[in-house]
């Protein structure tokens, strides 16, 4: 069961799909043989789902949870309507080609419904520094700090124990979960939400070998950039984007970052491209638009990665790509001796290779 609204705030399902900016979706609504437009105060699953709650089918495998389904209304194919065989649900059901898409646009209305709640305000305990700007309807939440310079946007929400540093710019309409750090001179664009760990804007991974060091030394490269982030990007929880060395590392509108992805320094990354969790790119790296990296993919340095490209979980990526498509790299797990003899075989093939142009030579002199 879904956290509940309160009663004085239930929408009728007419209402709520209105709201809900479900209208490009071409939906229609069939009334079962209960109330024709019910009240609703959440969302639930279809084994799960209360009398006041919407659900949802998109997967034809559940079907069967129809039958004792207890929500008010349920969206659905034609399709799966079809399937009851002239059968008068006791449901409302929302006729929908793209069920699950509808699913993700009521569930992040019920989530901004839950997000006003939080209260605006600064928290007493709160660190706001006089050379910063809040903006109306701003709420920051308990030991936060709030340097010199920083800008936070209307509407926007920033949780426990959260730094923003100098210079540091927060949209409008933003959502900081508690104990995020911004570092100076980091800019996030309108209804960005960062999850709870996420560093954005720590030193790059930058530094010059000094020949004149008998220790081989290393100097450290002052990172000057900052880090730009574009509007209606999402960054998991732990997920670290470090700031550019001398231009920002930026961060397209509509980006979906995972937990615990590292973003090296001088990155840009294309507008609704997505990366599922412990994905590492390096630094001065180009990624395009919709792209999707899966989980644990490497992206080495100074690369370009074309629009539209796929890279598939654990894959590591050490060129170029410039063609669209799907890139697997992944050498398939085994039984451990098994695995060695394959390696063994596999560390072998520049030799084997050399072998096999010499024979090829030799059949066609022979």
């Amino acid at each position: 069961m879904s956290v509940l609204l309160a009663r004085e705030q239930a929408l009728t399902l007419h209402e709520l799909l209105a709201q809900a900016n479900t209208a490009h979706l071409d939906y229609d609504i069939a009334a079962g043989s209960g109330v024709p437009d019910p009240l609703i105060r959440g969302i639930g699953s279809l084994a799960g789902a209360g009398a006041s709650e919407i659900s949802f089918l998109a997967d034809a495998r559940l079907a069967h949870q129809l039958e004792n389904c207890a929500a008010a209304a349920i969206v659905m194919t034609a399709a799966a309507r079809d399937s009851m065989r002239g059968r008068q649900p006791p449901y409302c059901v929302v006729l929908c080609s793209q069920p699950y898409l509808m699913y993700a646009l009521l569930a992040q209305w019920f989530d901004r419904m839950r997000l006003k709640r939080i209260a605006s305000g600064v928290h007493p305990t709160a660190l706001v520094d006089d050379g910063a700007l809040l903006e109306d309807d701003v709420g920051i939440g308990p030991y936060c700090v709030v340097e010199t310079g920083a800008r936070i946007g209307g509407g926007s929400r920033v949780g426990a124990g959260c730094t923003i540093g100098t210079g540091s710019v927060v949209g409008r309409q933003c959502l900081l979960y508690s104990h995020v750090t911004l570092y100076h001179n980091v800019r996030l664009g309108a209804r960005v939400i960062v999850h709870s760990g996420a560093v954005l804007g720590a030193d790059g991974f930058g530094f010059a070998p000094d020949p004149r060091s008998a220790d081989a030394a290393w100097v450290k490269i002052g990172q000057l950039g900052g880090v730009t982030v574009g509007d209606d990007v999402e960054i998991g929880a732990n997920t670290t984007i470090d700031r550019g060395a001398i231009d920002d590392t930026v961060i397209g509108d509509g980006v979906k970052l995972d937990n615990q992805i590292m973003i090296g320094h001088n990155v840009r990354v294309g507008e609704h491209s997505a990366m599922a969790a412990c994905v590492g790119v390096a630094g001065s790296t180009t990624i395009g638009r919709r792209c999707t990296l899966g989980g644990a993919a490497m992206i080495s340095g100074h690369l370009v990665i074309g629009d539209d490209v796929h890279v598939s979980g654990g894959t590591a990526i050490t060129t170029n790509i410039d063609k669209p498509g799907r890139y697997t790299g992944v050498y398939p797990a085994a039984e451990h001796s098994q695995w060695q003899r394959n390696a063994a075989v596999a560390s072998q093939l520049a030799q084997l290779r050399r072998r096999l142009r010499q024979l090829e030579k030799q059949g066609r002199t022979d």
